[in-house]
């Protein structure tokens, strides 16, 4: 007998707003290009790829350069005027933003690169599989994003305000969680010069 979550609509939530403030003056880590291609854009073009829909992509820092960026995807985007407060502001605006169609909803980070199409799939596979509230990525001993709310949990998202994303909300339910484990290396982002220059240097 099939699942009743097997028709889940899984929208898809891109935090891309952050101001970059360790990169240093004048650098955009959304807009450093990675294989040719701006980190923005790959995070997006990525989602689009596994199937989540709709993709919405929040901006903030240099918010116009990176909807550029951006060009000819089927991406929505959103503002965050206060982009340098605390993420949850930026996962409130995504949130509201995906409508009522998505019984689910995928939350990844514009700058954790090594965070394939792939995986992003076999979180929405495990969301239509399993009944429980959240699929946590899970790195080692580490729980990051990528991340996989059910819409049963978006108004405790939206209640929480903090770094990260819903951090609160995933430690609530973690007994009830389902998880998938990752390679160590996939939980690579992009914060300092050094990490971009570890990444394209291949290191």
């Amino acid at each position: 007998m099939p699942r009743a979550t097997e028709g889940l609509r899984v929208g898809g939530v891109v935090l891309a707003a952050g101001a970059s403030r360790r990169m240093g003056p004048g650098r955009n880590k959304m807009l450093l290009e990675l294989d040719g291609e701006p980190l923005a854009r790959r995070a997006a073009r990525r989602a689009l790829a596994a199937g989540l829909t709709p993709v919405v992509v929040v901006l903030g820092h240099e918010a116009d350069q990176v909807r550029a960026a951006l060009a000819g995807l089927n991406c929505d985007c959103v503002f965050n005027p206060a982009f340098t407060g605390p993420t949850s502001e930026s996962l409130h605006l995504g949130l509201r933003r995906l409508g009522p169609e998505a019984g689910a909803v995928v939350v990844m980070l514009g700058d954790m690169v090594r965070v394939s199409d792939d995986m992003l799939a076999r979180l929405i596979a495990a969301g239509r599989e399993s009944e429980a509230p959240l699929v946590v990525s899970r790195y080692g001993d580490v729980t990051a994003p990528p991340l996989l709310f059910r819409r049963a949990l978006f108004d405790e998202l939206l209640a929480w305000t903090g770094e990260g994303c819903g951090k609160a909300v995933v430690q609530r339910h973690r007994d009830s969680a389902y998880y998938l484990d990752w390679p160590a290396e996939r939980l690579a982002d992009v914060d300092t010069p050094e990490d971009f220059q570890r990444l394209t240097s291949g290191v």
